[in-house]
């Protein structure tokens, strides 16, 4: 009967592990087919097209182009390959300052030949409007919408997914800003989570250990929305007045909030993987010569490098995918940071903003979703990296001792 309930646990188990790992995959799948729909779509807004004179030479324009054109930002044609020719932009809801409205029909029926007048009558024009009004025998001329790339994405450097007629999914700006915010959350929280993790396992008195380690450990169970209640009263009034800044929702403000919720992950696993260092070593090393504190140093650290290297990863791991309290203190701003002291964007706080505004299956989601695979991509690499690192510290210790 024993060996028969010891089967079907282990069935119970097997099977467990085995549907666990397929919904880790399905999940992964599910990630990457929605993310890379995103490059078949096209540059210009679905149902739109984009129209010039049919003497302007100009054949395409990149999504950059396209939006700085549209912002006044580009005003001749000679700045995109074009004649000397002054850029006038026209939309369809401008088209009232041409036409009547008898011109145009009762419900738009004439629409489309005045926009082919429009076009014909002025060289500079650039025109965005719907593909509907576009007549077979339109005297105007459709620039060539190519789908979205790899560079525009990876390597561009606006993130203005509303934009029309062409949006901008410029990852640099997010990935930049997460990089930047979790490297000085990690560099703030390191010194101090190993300082206490060493004050916890070798200094400390039982008692004193026995009180700190709950409180340590209760800090796990916080929520995060109340971390950032926290960083947007005290840590960011506190950034503005110190610093002299406009706003105090920065960088720092994000740097600060994450250190904090990472303290108590890289203090427990620090702490407990020092404390798994044999007492065998510790007496060794003391009966050599060495002191307390060299023998914490020289010994127990280096021992206990692959479990604080555990603890560091985790706690990486938190500052980097963090969201809400993220979202409440670094402003939001979708620019390339240059300094610490200026409003950013991550990509947790992103995909958190605008997932619920992105129409299902258009290109704002599935650019999310790809913002998705980067927050992936990113921790895994990661994890790798200090994997790989501690795996060698430890056979470096290993040939020491």
């Amino acid at each position: 009967m024993k060996q028969v309930w010891e089967k079907i646990v282990e069935g119970i188990l097997t099977c467990s592990g085995f549907i666990t790992s397929i919904t880790i995959v399905l999940i992964v799948i599910f990630l990457f087919t929605e993310a890379f729909g995103l490059f078949g779509n096209k540059v210009t807004e679905e149902g739109y097209v984009l129209a010039v004179n049919g003497k302007n030479p100009v054949r395409e324009l990149s999504a950059v182009q396209i939006k700085d054109v549209f912002d006044e930002e580009i005003t001749n044609w000679s700045e995109v390959g074009g004649p000397d020719i002054g850029i006038k932009v026209f939309r369809l809801e401008d088209i009232t300052s041409y036409f009547s409205e008898e011109e145009l029909g009762a419900e738009y029926d004439k629409a489309g030949e005045c926009i082919g007048k429009v076009v014909a009558d002025h060289p500079g024009i650039i025109a965005f409007v719907p593909a509907k009004f576009i007549e077979k025998d339109f005297p105007g001329r459709l620039l060539k919408d190519e789908h979205i790339s790899f560079s525009e994405v990876f390597a561009g450097k606006e993130w203005f997914p509303t934009a029309t007629p062409a949006p901008q999914f410029g990852f640099v700006p997010l990935v930049m800003g997460t990089l930047w915010v979790s490297f000085f959350a990690i560099l703030f929280a390191l010194p101090f989570g190993l300082s206490v993790a060493v004050y916890m396992s070798e200094v400390a008195s039982s008692r004193t250990r026995g009180f700190l380690k709950p409180v340590i450990e209760l800090l796990n169970g916080i929520p995060s929305v109340v971390y950032g209640f926290f960083g947007l009263i005290v840590i960011v009034p506190l950034i503005q007045k110190v610093f002299d800044l406009p706003v105090g929702e920065t960088g720092l403000a994000g740097s600060i909030v994450l250190a904090i919720m990472a303290l108590p992950t890289i203090i427990t696993v620090s702490e407990d993987a020092m404390r798994n260092c044999p007492r065998a070593m510790r007496e060794a090393s003391l009966a050599l010569g060495a002191t307390h504190w060299q023998t914490i140093y020289k010994v127990v650290i280096p021992f206990s490098i692959s479990g604080i290297t555990s603890g560091v990863v985790l706690g990486i791991g938190r500052a980097i995918g963090e969201t809400m309290a993220v979202l409440m203190v670094t402003g939001n701003a979708a620019v390339i940071p240059t300094t610490i002291l200026e409003p950013l964007r991550t990509i947790p706080a992103t995909i958190a903003a605008e997932l619920g505004e992105a129409p299902a299956g258009g290109a704002h989601y599935e650019a999310l979703f790809l913002l998705g695979v980067v927050l992936f991509l990113i921790t895994m690499i990661i994890n790798f990296s200090v994997e790989y690192i501690s795996s060698k510290t430890g056979a470096g210790f290993g040939r020491k001792s």
